[in-house]
């Protein structure tokens, strides 16, 4: 690592050109907002059973992936794999970005913003929503100085580099787990109230942030011109197959779990037979087209060395990512509380009936500034701060590599 080279991304026409791109994004994403908070949530597909919709599968994508994009520091920190610690930076950088840019769609959809001071500053510590502002802020501050112990070469802060990388670590398993709680500890919910939410969510960060972080390095060494070879992509590949993997185990051992309850038949019924386009959701965009086609690209020997589709695997667990929280959040809600178990219930507020839900314009518009809100703030700390090695070819991370 310290032989490695540190540079500043260019600023040619293409990266004013891409910052224009993501500022016309963030600029709809705030009329967006403007337009809900001076109209009311009414105008959007959200109502008083589906009480999180389009924008909150964007921002808890983003804050599950930021997360998740911190696997390359910390492999390289915390495990000491001397290959992934030039990437450490950039990795750190992404995991600030993303969360950024959910934490952004997810004050925006508020409504009144303005009561986040009243969040911040009346804490309710039986919620856990409390304890994840907590968190948020810990992993900003935590991963900025662990940045820092990376880019710094005076001795006396290179020295705080390992704890800075373990406490960041750990942060953000606990960040993960908080976010998985949310679901886990919702017990009026029949798809969620599970504990293995947590982990579960753990493991969907890593499969999520590896992807977002390998499509960025891709675009970055594409753009930019820089050396990058076939070492360092093969290994985050294989990482990535594995993460995938244990998403989906993660997901049958929830299903499974929840089948042999008897409580939970109906919604299980709802999410994997009898739910519409949510059992379409699950079925074609979070099983197949998200976790068994990358699967295929990734490891089928007619693709597995092509980088076009490496980055295509890449976008397709970012796709059943959002397929996955999409039925996980609004599929749940979607399905009528159990009032009274063992009894119908029925009533002029939509009592016992499944809930509808579609996305309106401004949700999308929203959820996507978040997104180009996390990849601005990424192209300008790549072109202000010296993040990214001048070259990642196979010679300079693994000459042994053949």
């Amino acid at each position: 690592m310290k032989n490695t080279k540190f540079l500043e991304i260019g600023s040619g026409k293409g990266y004013y050109g891409l910052l224009a791109l993501l500022g016309v994004f963030i600029l709809a994403g705030l009329s967006s907002f403007f337009y809900m908070e001076h109209s009311g949530h009414w105008v959007t597909g959200m109502d008083n059973q589906i009480v999180w919709g389009a924008p909150h599968v964007f921002a808890i994508f983003l804050i599950v992936a930021a997360s998740g994009a911190l696997n390359v520091a910390s492999i390289g920190t915390v495990f000491g794999k001397q290959m992934y610690q030039p990437l450490g930076r950039m990795s750190a950088l992404l995991a600030i970005a993303l969360l950024i840019g959910g934490l952004t769609v997810l004050v925006l959809d508020l409504g009144r913003p303005d009561r986040l001071i009243v969040a911040m500053t009346h804490y309710n510590f039986k919620s856990i929503f409390a304890w994840n502002i907590i968190l948020y802020n810990g992993f900003l501050g935590l991963v900025a100085v662990y940045i820092w112990t990376m880019m710094d070469p005076n001795p006396a802060v290179k020295k705080f580099y390992k704890v800075a990388g373990f406490a960041s670590f750990v942060w953000r398993l606990i960040l993960t787990t908080g976010t998985g709680s949310i679901f886990g500890w919702l017990v009026a919910r029949q798809a969620y109230d599970a504990a293995i939410m947590a982990p579960m969510f753990i493991v969907m960060s890593f499969s999520f942030g590896l992807a977002v972080f390998m499509l960025v390095m891709m675009a970055t060494y594409s753009w930019t011109g820089r050396p990058l070879g076939d070492a360092v992509v093969r290994r985050l590949k294989n990482l990535l197959g594995v993460f995938i993997g244990g998403v989906l185990y993660f997901v049958m051992v929830y299903h499974l779990t929840n089948l042999y309850a008897t409580e939970h038949h109906g919604v299980e019924a709802f999410i994997l037979r009898d739910g519409g386009v949510f059992t379409k959701v699950f079925w074609i965009g979070q099983i197949f087209l998200g976790s068994l086609l990358p699967l295929g690209l990734l490891f089928c020997r007619f693709t597995r060395d092509s980088r076009f589709w490496i980055g295509v695997a890449s976008a397709l667990v970012i796709l059943g990512g959002f397929a996955q929280l999409y039925v996980l959040l609004i599929g749940g809600q979607a399905y009528p509380l159990v009032l009274f178990p063992g009894y119908e219930v029925s009533s002029t507020f939509a009592d016992g009936v499944v809930n509808s839900y579609s996305p309106s314009l401004p949700e999308l518009v929203l959820g996507f500034s978040g997104i180009a809100v996390a990849m601005a703030l990424m192209v300008v700390g790549m072109r202000v701060l010296r993040l990214t090695p001048a070259s990642l070819a196979d010679a300079a991370v693994d000459p042994h590599h053949k």
